[in-house]
């Protein structure tokens, strides 16, 4: 299964080198994996959107470039992503005048495909929920409001706001426990 998916990763990377309006599916299907992979070290989600995004121009502008070695294009994004990353954060060093003392502020131990493969599935299936309960979920992790916060904004009781938020984690768990590729 995997050379099957290998051979068709590198037919996706030919064509787009061939044709930049191919590149389309490249980004469809690493998308998620490369955010997850940013925003679980810049945090901001706006940064993390800003970051994500450049490391896609970069890609795109540089894909004629990349040579096919047999390792999955998304090392070839999480190592423009690592690099985009740092740059931003001496950037935003040099900016605010603080001293550049150490590493940009990450998880070394994070840093591996396998993890940023679990976030890109969890984001997945985030999106999949139905609106109302992605919505709450989105609010409630990602925006890091209050149940009371997220009533207010939604105009719903604080007990209708658990419920939802209940009914969400419990389709999240049932989706992450199913076989991935089953529905």
């Amino acid at each position: 299964m995997p050379q099957k998916k290998d051979a068709r990763e590198r037919l996706l990377i030919e064509a787009a080198q061939r044709d930049p309006a191919r590149f389309a599916e490249l980004y469809e299907e690493n998308f998620e994996r490369v955010y997850a992979y940013v925003a679980r070290r810049v945090r901001d989600r706006a940064n993390a959107e800003d970051v994500t995004a450049e490391v896609f121009q970069q890609a795109l502008a540089n894909l004629a470039k990349f040579e096919w070695r047999g390792v999955p294009f998304a090392a070839w994004l999480y190592r423009i992503a690592g690099n985009a990353i740092a740059d931003r954060w001496q950037r935003t060093a040099r900016e605010t005048g603080d001293p550049i003392e150490s590493d940009p502020p990450a998880d070394r131990a994070d840093s591996n495909p396998e993890e940023a493969e679990r976030r890109a599935r969890l984001f997945r299936l985030v999106n999949a929920l139905p609106a109302e309960q992605r919505r709450v979920i989105e609010m409630r992790f990602a925006e890091e409001k209050s149940i009371s916060e997220i009533a207010r904004e939604l105009k719903r009781t604080p007990g209708a706001i658990k419920q939802l938020q209940f009914r969400g984690i419990r389709n999240l768990r049932a989706q992450w426990d199913a076989k991935p590729g089953k529905k």
